[in-house]
């Protein structure tokens, strides 16, 4: 366990984010890996396998209730000195991990060809994505016991055990993508299902290599087999903290469902062309989101320990680091789009697509590192709410506008990326508001504090309950 309510907190992140974007970016680099395979096999399967592969954003939101809910109060126990309440959260998000991953094993499978219906009218893209979805389902089930252990980790200020695990995990479903999808050294090419192949194989034995450092390595949370009987009280706990969190990645969901719907009359290129889009600034966008991610437990143990300064300290720091990232990496992408989309499809109007995508879509990064930020903060403060509203607000102001323009004559697919930057951004003003709300409620002052009796307990909360 690290102890991150001491010490520099730009040490702090600076030493957690590395291990953290090494993880995201290798697995943004395998889903890149299967699209570019993918792409031998023509736009309808690159077209099905990144809309199915949207879907994993609905995924995800379960994956997030869970974790976020096990970060924030684990990281809280943590700053209070409470290992038991810490190892109580853990072994109850594992048993609702395993619940969670069964259900969406059941339900992907019955569902993804009515999705792909839903979301597409070529028949040869609505057969990929749902071949694709069948066989990536294991995968997308296993990772959410993934999601808890690594989340319980990063509350205790760890992260490198994590990384490693996800870095090898990768680095074996990119070894199985091509001989799985291309029939590399075989001579049997299992096409789109091959990728999904892939991925779950990879997942299952990342989860392995996991279970094998809590059992080996892991002291100050473990799994106790006696805590994992039903706690509805602790179930509550969890999902009150993240379920708007999860809702979070519902909206980006329905966002990312209402672009491919808005696409769906321009044709396969059209949605392949964003596919390939959204995996690239998806991967740029990397180390804004590792800095993000690393603020929330500073954020949570901080705020754990009542040291409502640093928690401050935390977002500002953070959000100038991220800041700073995301406009290099906005100069990095409107000078040179094309070397980044090198290879991804021989098809002109699939790459046409993914290179207008890729420098109007790069113009929102910086407010989209304050959205991540802010974000991350009140995952650490443990009031997700917040993030639900402002993740509505960009559904909202992005769906109904960008409908209605694509039912209109002339329409153009660079109204779509319009309305999406200026969502965004309005996203994140939004964000920001609530946010300093959020301290004026929650963080006491320091004029405040000096007017309080000094307390002997070490977990005396200097920090507001929630309204």
């Amino acid at each position: 366990m690290k102890d991150l309510t001491r010490g520099s907190i730009v040490s702090h992140i600076l030493s957690m984010a590395p291990p953290i974007v090494v993880g995201m970016i290798t697995i943004m680099i395998c889903q890149l890996v299967d699209l570019y395979f993918v792409s031998g096999l023509g736009d309808a399967a690159v077209a099905g396998v990144a809309a199915a592969g949207n879907a994993g954003f609905l995924v995800n939101g379960l994956m997030q209730m869970l974790g976020v809910g096990a970060v924030a109060l684990i990281a809280h126990a943590v700053g209070r000195k409470d290992r038991d309440d810490a190892n109580i959260i853990f072994n109850q998000s594992v048993v609702l991990s395993v619940l969670f991953g069964l259900l969406t094993l059941l339900g992907g499978l019955a569902l993804a060809r009515p999705y792909m219906r839903a979301i597409s009218v070529d028949a040869a893209t609505i057969e990929a994505g749902a071949t694709y979805f069948h066989w990536f389902m294991p995968a997308l089930a296993l990772q959410f016991v993934t999601q808890v252990m690594g989340a319980a980790l990063r509350a205790t200020g760890i992260v490198r055990p994590s990384m490693l695990v996800q870095v090898l995990a990768v680095l074996l479903n990119i070894a199985l993508a091509p001989v799985l999808i291309t029939g590399w050294g075989t001579g049997h090419a299992f096409g789109v299902a091959g990728a999904g192949l892939a991925s779950s194989i990879a997942v299952f034995i990342g989860v392995l290599m996991l279970f094998a450092y809590y059992h080996r390595l892991e002291r100050y949370v473990a799994f106790h087999p006696e805590q994992w009987r039903p706690r509805l009280r602790e179930w509550k706990r969890i999902l009150n903290v993240g379920l708007p969190a999860g809702g979070e990645f519902a909206m980006i969901f329905i966002f990312m469902a209402a672009i491919y719907y808005v696409l769906r009359d321009l044709g396969p290129a059209a949605q392949a062309g964003f596919g390939i889009g959204t995996r690239v600034i998806g991967l740029i966008q990397m180390p804004a989101l590792a800095v993000a991610l690393a603020a929330g437990p500073i954020a949570g143990q901080n705020f754990g320990a009542g040291n409502s300064e640093r928690v401050r300290e935390t977002f500002v720091r953070a959000a100038l680091i991220a800041t700073v990232l995301m406009i290099a990496l906005t100069v990095f992408v409107q000078l040179a789009p094309g070397l980044l989309l090198t290879g991804f499809s021989n098809d002109p109007e699939t790459m046409r697509v993914a290179l207008l995508f890729l420098k109007m879509i790069s113009l929102n990064m910086v407010a989209q590192g304050f959205i991540f930020v802010c974000s991350s903060m009140f995952q650490g403060l443990g009031n997700t709410k917040p993030v639900l509203w402002s993740s509505a607000t960009r559904v909202l102001t992005y769906s109904l506008p960008a409908i209605w323009l694509s039912t209109r004559p002339g329409f153009r697919i660079e109204y779509v990326w319009y309305i999406s930057n200026a969502a965004t951004t309005l996203q994140a003003v939004q964000s920001l508001w609530l946010l300093r709300r959020e301290f004026r409620k929650r963080l006491v002052t320091p004029t405040e504090n000096a007017e309080e009796p000094v307390s002997s307990e070490p977990s005396a909360p200097l920090a507001r309950e929630p309204a």
